[in-house]
């Protein structure tokens, strides 16, 4: 899917992407006098590679949202591959939702999908697979989460990275150079 369909499916404006806008100049319309409209979030996005990325702030990404709603404009296709990170903040835990196919996997931060394959292999490699009980004692979980709990995002975007290719280049992110769209949550 072409990066402009994939950000319109989300809920893109066409005219908005159409500018490309860096992201740090995007301004939601206001909601209430001073604040920001709470219907449209900040989102920047890029190419890298064959695959279009999307990097939200919101506490979910809105891909995730619609697909688990089953909004019909976002299910995956054949021959299509999505691999999705959200936050999840507002529902947790965490999760990867990575669909190579038009069919979706699912896990959680620190487990894999179960289905052996490269992205899975890539996530065991980056140190982000969680022990869990009974191949491990409880103590040796505890112990993993106090060592590594506040990092296991950082690894999973990292296998993540290393499965896909994809490379974002953090100033630009922080310095929000990079294109943005405004979308409407799901």
């Amino acid at each position: 899917m072409e990066t402009d369909e994939f950000l319109i499916n989300l809920g893109a404006d066409l005219d908005e992407l159409a500018a490309r806008t860096p992201c740090r100049e995007l301004r939601a319309p206001a909601g209430q006098p001073g604040r920001p409209s709470p219907q449209l979030n900040r989102a920047m996005y890029g190419t890298c590679g064959g695959w279009t990325y999307v990097l939200e702030d919101w506490g979910m990404a809105t891909w995730a949202t619609g697909y688990q709603g089953k909004a019909e404009s976002i299910l995956p296709c054949e021959g299509e591959e999505i691999l999705c990170l959200t936050a999840n903040r507002f529902s947790p835990p965490a999760l990867i939702i990575h669909a190579p196919d038009a069919c979706a996997l699912r896990a959680d931060f620190g487990t894999d999908t179960g289905q052996g394959s490269a992205l899975d292999a890539a996530l065991s490699a980056s140190g982000a697979l969680c022990p869990s009980m009974p191949e491990v004692s409880e103590a040796e979980v505890v112990a993993y989460f106090e060592e590594y709990g506040e990092r296991l995002p950082e690894l999973v975007f990292t296998a993540v990275g290393a499965y896909t290719g994809v490379a974002i280049d953090d100033d630009a992110v922080k310095a929000g150079d990079l294109p943005g769209v405004l979308i409407a949550p799901a």
